[in-house]
């Protein structure tokens, strides 16, 4: 193998460790914008779940209250 043919080889080598470099930059962009979406939905679930929790506590006390009266 002479020279410029191990020059082509290392020419498209580089061309193609540049690409999967490219590939792999939108795929951890892609990878960190899906993790956001998913801590924001998350913290939304967890504000909901709350909510309910809540709701169903004034429920059980309501409840309670009325077993007290006569």
């Amino acid at each position: 193998m002479n020279t410029d043919q191990q020059l082509q080889q290392l020419e498209q080598r580089i061309e193609e460790l540049i690409n999967i470099s490219s590939r792999l930059r939108h795929e951890n962009d892609a990878l960190i914008a899906r993790e956001t979406r998913l801590i924001e939905e998350r913290a939304d679930l967890l504000k909901k779940n709350d909510v309910a929790k809540n709701k169903v506590e004034a429920i059980i006390s309501r409840l309670k209250s009325l077993e007290q009266e006569p």
